[in-house]
């Protein structure tokens, strides 16, 4: 089943997508995550065509990032493979949707195809087995990168929250995706490849990520882990996003999400 979040009389809402791309709504934002009910859905809100899409996370989610999960990227980077994953945060005011524009903050502006796993219950130090019938969802998501502000220290996390950069796909619930099983995922800019792997180039597992960090933090309903991206990122190459670009983040089973470049606006003082 698809889950998608939209804007309904000035409020955000959830709702299913059925086979034909109308959407049922299931509850408030909020509400919806307070209890991740799927046997609920109401009244029709339309076609998914025509509904102003938002992220189908909680506004309060936490967004957990984990990097250099792949094994090629870590060769790419020049960085020995990670013992336990590598744990950085986005705000979940920077996640965005299938065409909304991401300005261009710097000029090394890049690209990264990720899974991400929408958290279904609450979990604290849960096992690996728990943690996979604990995932309510995946969703497709380019976790858009600053790469200056990124390396400039040793913290990732200002490279890693420009506006609009954590473009999603709609959540797909659980049932239907194995990221196990080896998922194609990849990245084209303006059509052009520029990432494709599969999934089994994982390091750590979504169980096992869910594992790590579940010893130290609850997870609960709505969270989202973003985990990792495969080689072919724009900073092995030396080729970056600019302001006309077209962006687009696909992993099989799932859908993908586009995002145009744009200049940044002007300064606000």
């Amino acid at each position: 089943m698809k889950i998608v979040g939209f804007e309904k009389d000035g409020e955000r809402v959830v709702g299913s997508v059925d086979s034909d791309g109308n959407v049922h709504i299931l509850a408030k934002l909020d509400a919806f995550w307070r209890d991740p009910n799927l046997e609920r859905a109401g009244e029709p809100a339309g076609p998914l065509s025509g509904l102003k899409t938002c992220p189908a996370v909680p506004t309060t989610a936490r967004v957990i990032c984990v990097g250099l999960n792949y094994r090629l990227h870590a060769e790419e980077s020049g960085m020995p493979i990670p013992e336990v994953p590598v744990i950085f945060a986005r705000w979940a005011s920077t996640l965005a949707v299938d065409g909304e524009p991401a300005p261009c903050v710097e000029d090394k502006f890049d690209w990264e195809a990720e899974l991400g796993a929408v958290i279904g219950r609450t979990m604290f130090r849960v096992t690996a087995e728990q943690a996979e019938a604990g995932i309510f969802g995946y969703v497709a998501f380019n976790d858009l990168s600053a790469r200056g502000f990124q390396t400039a220290t040793p913290q990732w996390i200002l490279g890693k929250n420009s506006d609009a950069s954590g473009p999603m796909t709609p959540i797909v619930t659980a049932d239907e995706v194995d990221p196990v099983a080896g998922l194609r995922i990849s990245t084209k800019v303006n059509g052009v490849i520029k990432q494709d792997s599969t999934t089994a180039d994982m390091i750590f597992t979504v169980p096992q990520i869910i594992e790590y960090v579940s010893q130290v933090m609850t997870l609960l309903p709505g969270d989202l882990i973003v985990t990792g991206t495969p080689s072919g990122v724009g900073w092995a190459s030396g080729e970056f996003l600019k302001p006309g670009d077209m962006v687009e983040v696909a992993i099989e089973g799932i859908g993908s999400v586009s995002t145009p470049i744009v200049a940044p606006p002007p300064a606000i003082a």
